[in-house]
């Protein structure tokens, strides 16, 4: 069992700064460690009135060897987050120019703005839960709870160290809190993943897994109720499916959903929705509630309700569409606008599911007087008040923020129809599109299917045309979709499906359900073992997306 050594915190007021190993009374604040077995949290009363903390950090020290794996969960549902060998690094964007990071606004969709990237091999950093392997024992680090702030976890490999800080920026703190509680557990996989959710109160919604079809990757924006009418037959007569969902493209404006492109869908949203229920099957649509588009009626019409940084300027949200920029989800008029909105989407239109987008965007800056955290938090009751007991699958969010509120969420960035994008994408952000990246994320976030949420890996596809995934690699898709995830979607025209496809599909399909054994990351490969129909298979992912499977021994 692995264990905790020269446990100590760190608190900075300014210029100020208090190491401490026990507890501590200083003029400003009082502190205390309290330290129990599976546990660390600390504990601050600020005096008088209260304190901006700059620093609420626990450090410790543990034995990390060569034999070990690192994984910390990234910023947001499109961060790379997988295994680590201890001699690898993450990169982050100082290494683009400035003014190309300004003029694309890559420091939007994940963490840069407000934490280093030491680049140094063995330094990883990520939020809210991560984890030491070897072999079969895992050792499970996490926050117990987030709805307050993000918590930054760093692991430094070369130094045998690990840190938990508490992101506090633009929260003024009063009376007595606790800054961290921290989860430190050892013990087999499915031991420390229960044990880390039971303490955190953490409880799974009561979802099914999800069987169906998104627009996105077969028209993207290019959407018409004639187009979508084509592709629900072919849904409808694959049989076995349970939902249909329409993505971006149906509204004029990102932002204006309720602005429909008339010559687009000529009858309106609900009559493409009343379609999908006459064949039996859900209606799902999605939206990017905090976010509007340059070019939306919103930002050129109501500037009231954006939300402004501190020198007044709109927040930008990143480079999508014609530029996106960020709602105020504290103005009472943005939340009365939202309300329309879903009330619109759920009871007049009549849809069964939202997939709500882009969410890492109202927390881009910390306001109102509260954290990053504390935002995403409220951000997340607000959609779950808004959407009722209807179907919500999160994404572009960070994922503590949507454990226990969302029925299904996202865990990877959006597939490609390449394997890994040019040369010149794998140099912009770590949420960039990926198939690899996302097959990457399926796997190593697959713990939190069924402990909080079900997982969406994103869609898998068959199909000949508009694409350039190799054969190889679209099987690799479909079976790693299919086993580790609990939303299994695809984006193609299955009327045109060769008896090929379908023989892949139905394969793909005989893996829902099956028992993961073990997951081993090796050189850039993936080595998984599972059972099925009682036959042990062990299958090797490799770095170029070929994926070889052989009869396991024993």
């Amino acid at each position: 069992m692995r264990e905790l050594t020269d446990i100590f915190a760190t608190v900075r007021i300014g210029d100020c700064t208090y190491q401490f190993s026990d507890k501590i009374d200083t003029d400003d604040f009082k502190a205390r460690l309290e330290q129990r077995e599976g546990r660390i949290r600390l504990i601050v009363s600020p005096s008088g009135s209260g304190y901006s903390f700059d620093t609420l950090a626990i450090s410790a020290k543990t034995l990390i060897t060569g034999r070990d794996r690192v994984f910390i969960n990234g910023y947001q549902s499109w961060t790379d987050s997988r295994e680590y060998e201890i001699n690898e690094r993450t990169i982050g964007i100082d290494h683009i120019p400035r003014a190309i990071v300004k003029k694309y606004n890559f420091d939007k969709y994940g963490d840069y703005n407000f934490v280093s990237y030491s680049g140094r091999a063995g330094d990883f950093h990520g939020f809210s839960y991560g984890y030491l392997r070897e072999n079969d024992e895992y050792t499970l680090f996490g926050s117990i709870c987030e709805a307050d702030g993000f918590t930054l976890i760093r692991v430094l490999s070369q130094d045998g160290e690990i840190s938990f800080e508490k992101d506090t920026a633009g929260k003024h703190l009063e009376g007595e809190f606790t800054a961290l509680d921290i989860a430190f557990l050892s013990g087999s996989e499915g031991e420390v993943f229960d044990s880390f959710f039971a303490l955190s109160g953490i409880k799974c919604r009561n979802a099914k897994p999800l069987k169906g079809y998104t627009s996105w990757y077969r028209h993207y924006q290019d959407i018409s109720e004639e187009k979508l009418l084509h592709d629900l037959e072919g849904v409808a007569n694959a049989g076995g499916m349970d939902i249909f969902q329409i993505d971006d493209g149906y509204q004029k404006g990102v932002g204006d959903w309720l602005k429909i492109d008339a010559e687009k869908f000529p009858h309106g949203m609900k009559l493409v929705s009343d379609k999908i229920h006459e064949k039996g099957l859900m209606s799902g649509l999605w939206l990017a509630p905090f976010v509007v588009e340059k070019n939306s009626y919103i930002f050129r019409h109501r500037q009231d309700l954006l939300l402004r940084d501190k020198n007044g300027a709109p927040v930008p949200a990143g480079c999508n569409w014609s530029g996106s920029f960020v709602l105020d989800i504290y103005n009472k008029d943005v939340v009365r606008y939202l309300e329309k909105v879903f009330d619109t989407v759920l009871n007049k239109w009549g849809f069964d599911l939202v997939k709500l987008d882009f969410l890492y965007a109202v927390a881009i800056i910390p306001y109102n007087g509260k954290t990053r955290g504390e935002i995403m938090h409220d951000a997340m009751v607000l959609l779950r008040r808004l959407v009722g007991d209807r179907l919500i699958l999160g994404c572009g969010v960070p994922l503590a923020s949507a454990f226990g509120l969302v029925d299904y969420c996202r865990i990877g960035c959006d597939v490609g129809l390449s394997w890994n994008d040019n040369m010149l994408m794998q140099l912009t952000h770590r949420e960039r599109v990926s198939t690899k990246n996302s097959m990457l994320n399926t796997i190593f976030r697959r713990q939190l299917d069924g402990r909080a949420f079900l997982n969406d890996p994103d869609v898998f596809l068959l199909r000949d045309d508009n694409i350039s995934l190799t054969g190889i690699q679209k099987q690799a898709l479909a079976i790693v979709n299919n086993l580790f995830g609990s939303v299994y979607f695809t984006s193609d025209d299955l009327l045109s499906y060769s008896d090929k496809q379908k023989k892949i599909l139905t394969f793909a399909a005989s893996l829902r359900g099956c028992n993961i054994e073990s997951v081993e990351y090796e050189g850039g490969s993936v080595i998984f073992t599972y059972t099925r129909k009682g036959k042990r298979t062990k299958a090797t992912l490799l770095p170029n997306g070929n994926i070889h499977a052989e009869a396991a021994r024993g």
